[in-house]
């Protein structure tokens, strides 16, 4: 049986993991006697550069007959003074999230023992498991509400959301919730946002069918307060796509990295799975950048796409394991660390899961 990904490796530093990514794949082929079939295709910047559009039909095509999608991160500032439609981000990959009907993106923090004392937060704040999961709606709210528009004295954009949207992003949540520690947080605005005073009226609705899971609601301003000053108190915060896209990067400084976290982003049939943080031009090629997040995406997509729990979990231990024993690359090493490259950080963890 095989498996059909589409490895879309993005800018900056994408290629760079993406490639220590594979490397895992191929070991878990091996491991589990799996065949991975792999169409690579460009996106972003990189197809800009070659194809002139951050989408090309032919990656689109790729991405359309996969049964899963695995993405490195887009976009830079040599693309930024493109037309709004030519950048990698929105031509790219806002566009393809539409065309997938990608609605749900799911993001774990997990903050490993071991590197709580790289963690900017007292360790007072994080003497208890650091273990959350953002549940953000990723098909709708600002970024893709009608109207919008920029001319040279004015720009803006509407926030906008229909109960059928936040129906379907609030059951993933509560679903999702079920799973880990039945506790659901739904972060809005509703005390000034229409768009938000719909959104709490219907998580408030969908909650009735999930007795078992306990809800409460929070203002956008305490959560991102409450992040730092208590994070152990969240299992899943369920998030509009705004909200969601900023609490989840503030979350990653709770693990230290953002180079530490995977996401999820679900559709209707094709998921796709990407590192939360940017493509980090800055020290793109020199071999330096933490492909966990990358390699973390791979264990989401087993799980998620291809229901091999097991293989996945076998990625999870692998990276607890190559922490544990020290290996650190640049942005998670202490003052006593040595760091380690890329692809060192991507062989450990390859040895890793062959020994468990």
């Amino acid at each position: 049986m095989a498996y059909k990904i589409a490895v879309l490796p993005g800018d900056g530093i994408g290629p760079e993991v993406m490639k220590e990514a594979l490397k895992v794949l191929r070991v878990i082929e091996k491991k589990y006697d799996l065949f991975f079939e792999i169409k690579q295709g460009y996106i972003g910047g990189s197809a800009i550069d070659r194809y002139g559009t951050p989408l090309p039909d032919e990656t689109l095509k790729y991405c359309c007959e996969s049964e899963a999608i695995l993405l490195g991160s887009v976009g830079g500032p040599r693309w930024d003074r493109l037309p709004p439609e030519r950048r990698p981000e929105i031509g790219g990959l806002l566009r393809l999230r539409k065309t997938l009907h990608l609605f749900a993106n799911i993001r774990p923090v997990i903050l490993f023992e071991e590197l709580k004392r790289i963690s900017p937060l007292a360790p007072s704040v994080i003497k208890g498991k650091i273990d959350l999961v953002t549940v953000r709606e990723l098909s709708s709210g600002i970024y893709f509400g009608q109207p919008r528009e920029l001319s040279e004295n004015e720009g803006f954009d509407t926030m906008r959301y229909r109960r059928e949207e936040v129906e379907k992003i609030a059951r993933e949540g509560f679903e999702t919730a079920r799973k880990r520690r039945k506790k659901v947080t739904s972060v809005d605005k509703a005390n000034v946002l229409y768009s938000s005073m719909l959104w709490r009226r219907v998580v408030s609705e969908v909650a009735r069918e999930y007795p078992d899971v306990e809800l409460n609601h929070m203002y956008v301003d305490n959560a991102a307060m409450q992040l730092i000053l208590n994070p152990s108190q969240f299992d899943v915060l369920l998030t509009s796509n705004l909200f969601g896209d900023i609490l989840s990067d503030e979350s990653a400084a709770i693990a230290g990295s953002l180079g530490m976290l995977p996401s999820a982003s679900l559709g209707d049939e094709i998921h796709l799975y990407e590192p939360a943080g940017g493509s980090a031009p800055d020290i793109a090629g020199k071999g330096i950048a933490n492909p966990v997040a990358q390699i973390l995406s791979v264990s989401l997509m087993l799980d998620y796409s291809f229901n091999l729990p097991r293989a996945a979990n076998d990625i999870l231990k692998a990276v607890e394991n190559t922490i544990k024993k020290g290996f650190r690359t640049a942005d998670i090493a202490g003052n006593d660390d040595k760091p380690i490259s890329t692809g060192e950080m991507g062989d450990s963890i390859c040895e890793e899961i062959l020994l468990i």
